[in-house]
């Protein structure tokens, strides 16, 4: 294993048993919310813009402010759902999106919830789960979507070498996690990151496979 990879894992079995909904709650309250950008990605916006199904079923774990469900909103998505495992953050999504049946809200965690989807969105959830559990993530969106559904998003492409989310990685950490459950249509170099981020994140589109064609 290499000296970075070595370092996530140990920060992660130092944090995992902390990443709790408390955990996460707390943050909300005291308002640590360094990943929210302000704003919906410009590389998850400018891929949704040439989507075709604006009835897709889509989900977006671990949403935050959810601003990319403001946007798909606004440009005429009508099936969005929303999960967070922080009562802060429900309320305040239910808030913002009261008068909208389009987004529904869950108070959930992501490994434990039920439906079927076309689209997942992925924006800082993934680098909130500590690495160990990246491959029940993998396997949990697999199940989640439906055929030929799809992961798109960023993720962080650098070692953040520290004992707490965001949790970092490489194309080849990555590529090793979902390549059992999706074909990497695409994952590279964001070239559309906002400016604050801009090298250090990896544009993905993952196709799930079908079962009778993971290996394993």
């Amino acid at each position: 294993m290499k000296k970075e990879q070595q370092n996530n894992a140990n920060c992660a079995l130092q944090s995992e048993v902390l990443l709790d909904q408390n955990y996460w709650d707390q943050r909300w309250q005291s308002r640590q919310t360094a990943w929210d950008i302000g704003m919906a990605a410009p590389a998850i916006t400018q891929y949704m813009q040439q989507y075709p199904n604006k009835n897709a079923a889509i989900l977006i774990p671990g949403c935050g402010n959810a601003y990319e469900a403001e946007w798909l909103l606004k440009n005429g998505f009508t099936n969005i759902t929303l999960i967070d495992i922080a009562p802060k953050a429900v309320e305040v999504l239910k808030a913002k999106f009261a008068g909208h049946p389009q987004v529904t809200v869950l108070l959930a965690d992501f490994f434990e919830h039920q439906g079927q989807y076309d689209l997942l969105i992925e924006q800082t959830f993934f680098c909130a789960i500590a690495p160990t559990k990246r491959v029940a993530y993998a396997a949990k969106a697999s199940a989640l979507l439906k055929t030929k559904g799809k992961i798109i998003g960023l993720l962080f492409n650098k070692d953040f070498n520290q004992p707490h989310p965001p949790f970092g990685g490489n194309i080849n950490e990555y590529s090793a996690v979902f390549e059992p459950y999706f074909s990497l249509k695409t994952m590279h170099p964001c070239t559309n990151s906002i400016t604050p981020r801009a090298g250090t994140e990896v544009f993905i589109n993952l196709i799930k496979i079908k079962r009778d064609e993971q290996l394993f």
